[in-house]
């Protein structure tokens, strides 16, 4: 079995036989979300199925493709669905992708979620940038050995998403008059939704919305260097006091339609970053 180094390099060798070039930015684009992809002048495309290591997506809308090309005149890697423990995967699989945009090039990485709104100020299709995060999810993806080849064994927490880019999003937002908050983000196991208390009590502890993914991934960025922007969709709205059921379908038309409120603030973030 080959160490999670020799695995990266694999699937990064692999990659590389299909495209020669070298990206600054990764994309994780989650439930909803895929249609930022179509935006992309794509130069090569792979399904995850088909690259070493990579687990497959099992969820609905995501569809588990590599995208490689340019967004604007900035070259990118985009990932069309993530994964999830709820699916079964260890936190070395759901992270795997991230390591793999790093040794690509990748040092900047944009993570975007569909996700349940706690805070009464929020309504759905708003978009929340995040600012800081809770882990929940009862795993985290540095457990283990540490390769130093693949970062440092005690990453610093403090500013896991960059301050700059924050700003960047929420001035962006207001420039094209659309409605982005700054929140907490709290990510949960899954894959069931929340019960009234559960939700009282994630509100109680500081966070703004939650979502069954995104921590890992950022984490696993922090640990390897990348600076990172998270942007979540605000698709259903989770008050315990005016709580309705969920409905899969809804919340993935919600996040279509706000999708390009998303796509305004990674491209007007990415030219910032090209100058």
């Amino acid at each position: 079995m080959k160490n999670l180094y020799d695995q990266v390099q694999e699937a990064a060798n692999f990659i590389r036989q299909q495209w020669r070039g070298s990206a600054k930015i990764g994309v994780i684009l989650g439930t909803g979300l895929g249609n930022l992809a179509k935006q992309i002048k794509a130069e090569v495309t792979l399904s995850y199925a088909d690259i070493p290591y990579f687990p497959c997506s099992t969820v609905e809308s995501h569809a588990g493709n590599l995208v490689i090309g340019k967004l604007g005149d900035a070259d990118i890697i985009a990932m069309e669905g993530r994964f999830h423990a709820y699916e079964g995967y260890s936190p070395t699989q759901i992270t795997f992708p991230v390591r793999v945009l790093k040794e690509l090039g990748a040092k900047t990485l944009f993570v975007s979620n569909a996700c349940g709104g706690m805070n009464p100020n929020y309504r759905a299709g708003d978009i929340v940038v995040i600012e800081d995060h809770i882990n929940l999810l009862g795993i985290n993806p540095l457990v283990g050995v540490n390769d130093d080849r693949l970062g440092q064994r005690f990453p610093d927490m403090s500013e896991p998403y960059d301050r700059q880019m924050i700003d960047w999003a929420l001035e962006i937002a207001r420039r094209e008059n659309f409605v982005a908050h700054k929140g907490v983000y709290v990510g949960v196991l899954g894959p069931n939704l929340e019960t009234r208390a559960e939700y009282r009590f994630l509100r109680g502890i500081g966070a703004d919305v939650v979502g069954m993914s995104t921590v890992p991934e950022v984490i696993v960025a922090i640990h390897a260097g990348m600076k990172v922007l998270g942007l979540s969709i605000v698709t259903d709205l989770c008050l315990p006091d005016a709580l309705k059921p969920a409905i899969v379908e809804e919340i993935i038309a919600t996040a279509n339609n706000a999708e390009p409120k998303l796509t305004k603030i990674v491209q007007g973030i990415i030219e910032k970053l090209e100058k």
